[in-house]
């Protein structure tokens, strides 16, 4: 099956982060592209990615990025997909910079703005898992099976010293 979220990231440094992306969409078996698409380093790449990302099969695209953190906004300008930023935490501001560059887009550029770091990972991939259930029954259930589990764990086990 052809991926239909691609989840992008600035450099190979911040694939820890993303990897969440990854586990949520493996549980829910969602086929997705992983690849490196800096937006300083390789930015015509990341232009020709975001322009052909819909004609390339893709629904959704999931960015992360750090520091400066341009990926998701940049690729948000350049596709009429949705774009699902992914503040990356970064060491000298603990991913502020990362999440100001992501949130404060101006008008008429839209991203989705998650939280910094692998929650925010991990929500982005569950996020673009229901956006592709809108149309998709089967996963729907799939998504739907996740939360029960997730309510079952904690009413199963509420006691936080267990």
């Amino acid at each position: 099956m052809k991926p239909k979220i691609a989840i992008i990231m600035g450099s190979k440094s911040d694939w820890p982060t993303m990897q969440e992306a990854a586990e949520i969409l493996d549980r829910l078996q969602v086929a997705y592209h992983v690849e490196v698409v800096s937006a300083h380093r390789t930015p015509d790449k990341l232009m020709s990615f975001a322009e052909t990302a819909a004609d390339n099969g893709f629904e959704v695209i999931v960015a992360g990025a750090g520091g400066a953190a341009h990926l998701p906004g940049m690729a948000a300008a350049k596709t009429r997909l949705p774009v699902l930023g992914v503040p990356v935490q970064s060491k000298a501001l603990n991913g502020q910079d990362s999440l100001l560059s992501i949130v404060q887009m101006p008008r008429g550029v839209a991203v989705g703005t998650l939280a910094i770091g692998g929650a925010g990972a991990f929500n982005a991939g569950l996020m673009a898992a229901q956006i592709l259930s809108l149309q998709d029954a089967e996963l729907a259930g799939r998504i739907e099976a996740f939360r029960t589990e997730q309510s079952q764990s904690v009413l199963e086990n509420p006691d936080p010293r267990a």
